[in-house]
């Protein structure tokens, strides 16, 4: 069996001593990864000044009173005015990205009107931006200490506080991130 070099459907974890405050104790669901680079959604940023009612006026789509209140992630700051519906691939679009085999991507309004309508996926986590990295530069930054790997866990990212979400998933890979140094170790 060989096993691939690349990370798609894994969790980042950002270290204690990530330098760009951006992505301070970021949890990132790794949607692609390969030799051409890297895309991913924080999944544990909220973005508290747009609610879902808000964006689907400014969309133009219809929500009925009894439309579910969908919290909205800050997925990352490169594009940040694009959304993007991290979900259980219990739903399909022609346009869906196919993650692994439980997990999906989607950016399309339908997605949201279903949601809306509670058609949509089982489970899903709308973000606005996503997190990118050129060829090499994501496996640079994991060999500098920046980040730590995880397999996803679909509890962690669908159906955790968003506080907790960078600390369970530590704890999942066995660290006491209080133990964790800032300095990366030297021979």
């Amino acid at each position: 069996m060989t096993t691939s070099p690349y990370l798609t459907g894994s969790l980042l974890l950002a270290m204690p001593g990530m330098t760009d405050p951006r992505f301070d104790h970021a949890v990132i669901y790794l949607c692609s990864h390969d030799e051409s680079g890297a895309m991913g959604l924080i999944i544990n940023y909220p973005l508290e000044e747009l609610t879902f009612a808000s964006l689907m006026e400014q969309l133009d789509v219809p929500v009925g009173d009894d439309a579910p209140d969908v919290p909205i992630h800050s997925g990352g700051p490169v594009e940040p005015g694009r959304g993007f519906v991290l979900h259980s691939a219990d739903y399909v679009q022609e346009s869906t990205l196919i993650v692994s085999q439980t997990l999906a991507l989607s950016a399309t309004v339908d997605i949201l009107a279903a949601i809306a309508e509670s058609e949509g996926p089982r489970n899903h986590l709308l973000a606005l931006g996503y997190t990118g990295w050129g060829p090499g530069q994501l496996e640079q930054e994991i060999q500098q200490n920046a980040w730590l790997t995880a397999e996803a866990d679909e509890e962690i990212i669908f159906h955790t506080e968003l506080y907790q979400k960078w600390p369970r998933t530590m704890a999942m890979l066995g660290i006491d991130a209080a133990m964790l140094s800032v300095e990366a170790g030297h021979a």
